[in-house]
């Protein structure tokens, strides 16, 4: 039996200073941070602290990526709140025990879920959205959180209906702002800003709580029309299961669970995977689904809402030169050690300071040099991510996990659906050339050499007759051979072998030999064991495209040899 967890094997003491450092300067960012996206989740400011505790504790002891941090993320906090909102149930509402029960309850079936996708090794779920996807998701979320925390940075009451309601609500609030809130909120802001620009290795985060709470304090803030945090009831995390819940309450958040595993998955994952590349290590995206797991579980067992692997504070781990998950556990002793014994000093905190930090992390997550390199490189793509984004804020994050799930499915059966097809030709060096396959193309005299770079399944396959026909019915000379390239054909379903001996016939009653070039070993096992194999013939396959050319031309001039003779 394994002892030493897998994200802390082969330690070297070398590593030890610099990961406590690395933990110690995480805790500063972190802190702060997870209170901050209570105010998103909708929980009391003591849960963000849980948060980064035993479900961290949990990942660094199960999961296999060594840089890691688990904990509080604004992504799935805004699907997390959006899911419970939508439940509609009396009682449940955003601050109350019942609600804090439901986001417990929430972290419980993600971790069963989590255990379930692990099972049925479904870390590939991750890969299923696409780049322009997350891009346009993560904006439209970011969206969604910053206009969240301006009613609190102005010292204004929350609207309520839809995103555009809320917005008009604040905008037209305007004559009522608190001018003390307002100042502590964009204190906090330019705080973070200048630190980040010009000293960036100090926490600008940690300094603004410190230092505007402080001031607060000593003004007595909260007498002159500043909301304040007020008493944070400190100690140990609650371990249990959530009070008050019954079975028939697994199914009512089962949906908010589902939209927030595949969010874990395929944030953690893309997470994990970018760092071990940076740093040459393994990745093995099913151990980090345990991990993951068993932080949810440890989320729901100590009072506290849904976790997730953090891209930002990972990068900050990085960049502090953190080694192992050993920094993360130095980060959930800071962060018990607080919790236990200095809770007591929020109680003079502005509710400004964290909206203004939840604030700059919506900024963060819209990310428009993403958008930009998509509009520039590929608009189709950019549009997808612009809809997903719009999704996001203006009708609910659900809706937009939804939509991004589909739209990257519907990306792959388009691609699959109309992938690039060419007719090959030789230039006079004997090198192949490649031009689009439209009618009229020819690779030779009387050949045609087709190439499509997709598999063959029923969605594709008439599309894929239909295309080769019309190149074959219009070639400028009458077409004697009919070369399929496989170079980028896996696969083929049963529905398109049959289309393909459909083909085969077509071509012959045209007078054309149908020949193969360059399928694989696989491939001619499917087309055999479908009979196709028999209609083409075996001697109809070419291992490569030279071996078809110089076939075509030796059978040419035969043929003009029995036509001279």
């Amino acid at each position: 039996m394994k002892l030493v967890p897998e994200a802390l094997s082969g330690y070297q003491r070398a590593w030890l200073a610099r990961d406590i450092i690395a933990g110690l300067t995480l805790s500063a960012v972190a802190i702060p941070e997870v209170m901050g996206y209570t105010s998103i989740a909708g929980t009391p400011i003591v849960t963000g602290l849980y948060t980064i505790i035993f479900p961290t504790i949990l990942f660094a002891l199960l999961g296999s990526s060594r840089l890691l941090v688990v904990g509080a993320d604004s992504a799935t906090a805004a699907v997390l709140a959006a899911g419970l909102t939508g439940l509609g149930i009396a009682g449940v509402t955003p601050g109350s025990p019942d609600w804090l029960a439901f986001t417990s309850l929430t972290a419980l079936v993600c971790g069963v879920l989590l255990i379930l996708a692990r099972l049925l090794r479904l870390g590939f779920i991750g890969d299923f959205l696409s780049a322009s996807v997350l891009i346009g998701f993560l904006t439209g979320v970011g969206i969604q959180v910053l206009s969240g925390q301006i009613p609190d940075l102005l010292g204004v009451s929350k609207g309520s209906g839809n995103w555009f309601e809320q917005q008009w609500h604040w905008i037209s609030s305007l004559s009522s702002i608190s001018v003390g809130t307002f100042a502590f909120g964009l204190a906090t802001i330019v705080t973070i800003v200048v630190f980040k620009r010009f000293l960036p290795v100090v926490p600008g985060a940690i300094v603004a709580v410190v230092l505007l709470t402080a001031i607060s304090a000593v003004t007595d803030a909260s007498t002159h029309d500043v909301a304040v945090v007020g008493a944070v009831k400190g100690g140990f995390p609650p371990l249990g299961l959530p009070s008050g819940i019954s079975w028939s309450d697994v199914t009512k958040v089962l949906p908010t669970a589902l939209s927030c595993v595949v969010l874990i998955i395929a944030q953690s994952a893309a997470t994990s995977r970018s760092f071990a590349f940076k740093h040459g290590d393994a990745v093995d995206i099913n151990r980090d689904i345990v991990g993951l797991s068993g932080a949810s579980l440890a989320a729901g067992l100590s009072g506290t809402f849904v976790v997730n692997g953090s891209p930002t504070k990972t990068e900050i781990l990085d960049e502090q030169k953190g080694r192992t998950q050993l920094a993360n556990l130095t980060m959930a002793a800071v962060a018990l050690l607080f919790t236990l014994f200095f809770t007591g000093l929020l109680a003079d905190m502005p509710k400004a300071v964290l909206a203004g930090i939840v604030f700059l992390i919506g900024v963060s997550l819209i990310d428009l040099p993403g958008l930009k390199r998509l509009w520039r490189r590929r608009q189709d793509e950019f549009i997808v991510a612009l809809i997903t984004a719009i999704t996001v804020f203006a009708v609910g994050v659900e809706q937009g996990i939804i939509l991004a799930i589909v739209l990257s499915l519907l990306d792959v059966v388009r691609r699959q659906y109309t992938p690039g097809d060419f007719v090959i030709g030789q230039d006079e060096a004997g090198e192949p050339t490649y031009q689009p396959a439209v009618p009229g193309a020819q690779s030779l005299p009387g050949l045609v050499v087709f190439r499509y770079d997709a598999e063959l399944f029923f969605a594709n396959a008439n599309r894929f007759a239909d295309h080769l026909e019309s190149v074959i019915s219009a070639a400028p000379d009458p077409v004697r051979w009919v070369a399929l390239d496989c170079g980028g054909i896996d696969d083929i379903d049963y529905s398109a072998g049959v289309t393909l001996a459909n083909l085969v016939k077509y071509s012959r009653a045209r007078n054309a030999r149908f020949v193969l070039v360059q399928p694989d070993i696989q491939l001619l096992a499917t087309l055999r064991a479908y009979g196709t194999l028999d209609t083409i013939g075996e001697d109809n396959v070419f291992p490569t495209l030279e071996d078809a050319f110089r076939a075509y031309q030796a059978d040419t001039a035969a043929m003009e040899t029995r036509t001279d003779s």
